[in-house]
Order: C-alpha cells, then structure tokens, then sequence
C-alpha cells in the first residue's frame, strides 16, 4: 500500500498523475481503477478526477516500494527543533527517488540524520512538505511529525509561506521591478509545464538586483506555488533562466541558476513567525563574476 499527501496544486488528472508517478503503464493504472485500488480522501474517484492541492492518496495495490538507505550527505542545517527541519540543499541532489531515478537523495540523507519524520507523503518520502527541483538550490522545510506536516501544507495553500529566490536569466530588463500574472498549466507532454490563459493562477514578482546589455540577476517572490513557476514565467516573457534545460535556451543546459534564498513560515507549534536565509553557493557567485553581473 502507498499513501501520498498532494501537497502542492499539480493541476492533472488523477490517471495520468499516477501513470507518472508509479511509473506504470495506463492500461495498468486502469486495472487499479476498475478494481477499486485507487482511493482519494478515502473515497473511490474516477480516473479523470482532477487533483487538489491536500487531497490524500492512498493506494492499494501498486509496484514494488523503493528501498532507501540512510547515507549522511553532509547537507547544511539552517535550524532544527523538535518540529520541523529548514536544510539548504545543494544543487543537482534529487529531493526523493522514484523508480526509474533511483540516484541518491534528499531523502536518503533525512532518515541517516533523524527517525522523527511525517509519513503522510508516502514511504519514499519521509518528512517532505514542498519541492524544489533538482537543479535549484536553497531552503525547504521538513516536517518531523504529521501534525506538524498538516500544518505546513496548509500554510504554502494559503499561501501564507513566503518564497524569494535569486536566478540568473537572458537578457536586460527595462524595468527595475515588475510583476508576472500569467496562468499556468501542466502541458500536454506532462514533462513540463506552460503559461496558458485556461491555467491556475500564478504570481509571480520579481526585482533586478544587477543586469548587463546580455543578462539580468533577479531577486524573485512567488505568491503562488506552480510546478516550475518561476522558470515558466520567466521563459514565458523572453527572459529564459541561464542554463534551464526545459524552458530555456537548448544549448544552454548546465541546470538553471537558481536559488532559494529566503522561506518565511509560522512554527507549526508555538505560531511565531520565522524567517530563514541561505547564502548563495558559490557555483552561482562564480557565474555572476564569469557573466560580469
């Protein structure tokens, strides 16, 4: 049995989500449907039924469970309590594994550093609240208990959590400070997302902090929580982040230059409001200087 808790507003199909994500064939996530295998908030849905963001999986029967192994990846620990961890994670290290990326992860160095970790994400994802891609550095908080893990998944719905980066993208800006209010949708391809009038709200504000007559340094507030928002956003007004592999230039594929800089959240347990920032890694500082920024 798997349970997963949506904690973020995906926008696809309950059939195709799964067919991605347990890595199975169509005609066999139907066999689950038509069997009754596949439960949402513990009731039974149609394969088209279109995921929220806290809707809870559970199902039933699926392929076999990744075996994790405790490994210590030595990450930086910004703060930790008895409820929750905020950790920087370096660029290119997964957040959790799947079945056909097995490489080690996020996860992996979790449950070396603690046993006190939520499992209302699903066995392969102890602890995981929020996401950050593979290529982006910066903050994400862990949660250590399912109390705390609800708690924290209300909080990026409301929208109550604050998100800056800092990225590196094509082009100088005539404006020093503009916002993007373009919808976003989960593409046909599944493997990307894209700006579309039919989309889900998605805000996006962003400041130049330095730029040249080739490229912009920005800093950048999400508002809201869309799968690649920000690289989407960015290609999307012909500002493509330096080295996005998906959304930016094609020959441009070293892995996007951003960084979470700044997570803003209430502690799930005493409701005070805390703020915490990770320097910038030097990859990226290194880029700035070779791009003269």
């Amino acid at each position: 049995m798997k349970k997963i808790l949506i904690a973020e507003d995906i926008d696809a199909r309950l059939d195709v989500y799964l067919a991605k994500e347990l890595e199975i064939a169509r005609n066999q996530i139907k066999k689950l449907f038509d069997s009754k295998k596949i439960l949402v908030n513990n009731s039974n849905v149609k394969a088209s039924y279109r995921l929220k963001e806290g809707d809870y999986l559970t199902i039933l029967e699926g392929p076999e469970e990744i075996n994790l192994e405790p490994i210590n990846l030595n990450l930086e620990i910004i703060y930790e309590d008895n409820y929750i961890i905020v950790l920087n994670k370096p660029r290119g290290l997964l957040i959790h594994p799947s079945i056909s990326n097995k490489s080690v992860s996020l996860v992996n160095h979790l449950i070396y550093h603690t046993k006190d970790l939520s499992n209302l994400g699903g066995e392969e994802r102890p602890g995981i609240v929020h996401r950050l891609d593979q290529d982006t550095s910066g903050l994400i908080v862990i949660a250590k208990d399912n109390e705390t893990h609800v708690n924290l998944v209300n909080q990026f719905k409301d929208r109550v959590v604050k998100k800056v980066y800092e990225c590196i993208c094509h082009k100088p800006f005539i404006e020093e400070k503009g916002k993007i209010d373009i919808p976003i949708e989960r593409h046909q391809s599944y493997t990307k997302m894209a700006a579309s009038p039919t989309g889900r709200e998605a805000l996006t504000y962003f400041k130049v902090l330095n730029q040249n007559e080739n490229y912009a340094y920005l800093e950048v507030e999400i508002i809201t929580g869309r799968t690649h928002q920000i690289r989407v956003h960015l290609s999307y007004i012909n500002h493509p982040l330096v080295g996005d592999p998906l959304y930016g230039i094609k020959k441009d594929n070293e892995g996007q230059f951003l960084h979470a800089k700044e997570l803003g959240l209430y502690h799930p347990k005493t409701n005070e409001f805390m703020t915490f920032k990770a320097k910038l890694p030097n990859y990226f500082i290194n880029k700035l200087k070779e791009l003269k920024i």
